[in-house]
């Protein structure tokens, strides 16, 4: 299972991309296989990476479907292979150090 954090704006749009980053939230909201939170910044993915890799790109599509000419991407992932790990454990783990 992998974690990946995911951003997907216009460029060119303006300063307010509400409206995109909603479009790309529909497409994740709208599936079942990867779980997903959204923060301020990114929003983070958790699943089979080939279905991440299917769900960013949709996610693109979606934010072009909204009337974006130009759309960056930025995608960062966590692949780990030599146990399961899930994003809460990522972030208990840093709560328990700060304890």
């Amino acid at each position: 299972m992998a974690i990946a954090a995911v951003s997907i704006s216009p460029v060119g749009e303006g300063v307010s991309v509400g409206r995109y980053v909603a479009a790309a939230l529909r497409v994740v909201r709208a599936q079942d296989r990867v779980r997903h939170r959204l923060d301020p910044m990114f929003t983070t993915l958790e699943g089979e990476l080939t279905d991440i890799y299917a769900l960013v790109a949709r996610m693109q599509e979606a934010v072009f479907a909204e009337g974006a000419q130009r759309v960056g991407t930025v995608l960062k992932i966590d692949d780990r292979r030599d146990r399961q790990v899930e994003m809460q454990d990522k972030v208990s783990k840093v709560e328990a150090e700060l304890a």
